[in-house]
């Protein structure tokens, strides 16, 4: 019997919602959402680091101004309990995503090999 791939790769998207680290994301997301300055902050965050990729997507480096508004952004966010809050739940989230991704492309490297 033949496993349908998109069943599985629903199940699992179901798997990663049911996580308690999802969850956590979600309600840290609600918070920052709920707080005017976190979330004006995190908005300045999201469009400096587009405005980065859309750079490199082109070959351009960002330059010492770009990196020190991300730098700067940074420590804001550091200092905002809302936002360290969010970004700490996304990074226990994170680690379950990288072993998934290891799982799902471990069949495309051995075909590499």
């Amino acid at each position: 019997m033949s496993v349908n791939i998109y069943d599985l790769a629903n199940s699992l998207e179901r798997g990663i919602r049911d996580l308690e680290e999802y969850k956590a994301v979600v309600a840290a997301k609600k918070e920052v959402d709920a707080n005017e300055d976190a979330k004006a902050l995190w908005q300045e965050f999201l469009e400096a680091q587009q405005k980065i990729q859309a750079m490199m997507t082109t070959g351009q480096m960002p330059g010492q101004e770009e990196q020190k508004t991300l730098q700067e952004l940074g420590e804001r966010i550091e200092k905002n309990e809302l936002l360290k809050h969010f970004f700490d739940n996304q990074q226990r989230l994170s680690v379950y995503i990288q072993d998934i991704e290891k799982i799902i492309f471990k069949p495309l490297q051995e075909l590499a090999e």
